[in-house]
């Protein structure tokens, strides 16, 4: 039983990999464990979104992943 946790972006480059599997169920506290220190400070921001299980989390602290769901991580889009 297992939750996948998805870098994106810059969060990738902190995490030092594209993904993580972690135990299920997974809730908000558990993801900030779950990722370190580095990562959460940034899943605090916030203009970092959550997504899990293909819907982004309007918010992102009622997290509550099941085994086989995946869990992104989405930091702020920024354009030119």
């Amino acid at each position: 039983m297992a939750v996948r946790i998805v870098f994106l972006g810059p969060l990738r480059d902190l995490a030092g990999e594209d993904s993580r599997e972690v135990p299920a169920p997974l809730d908000w506290t558990g993801l900030l464990s779950a990722v370190g220190p580095q990562v959460a400070e940034q899943l605090n921001e916030q203009r970092v979104n959550v997504a899990c299980a293909g819907k982004v989390l309007s918010d992102k602290t009622t997290l509550h992943a099941q085994d086989g769901d995946e869990v992104a991580l989405l930091p702020p889009v920024s354009g030119g």
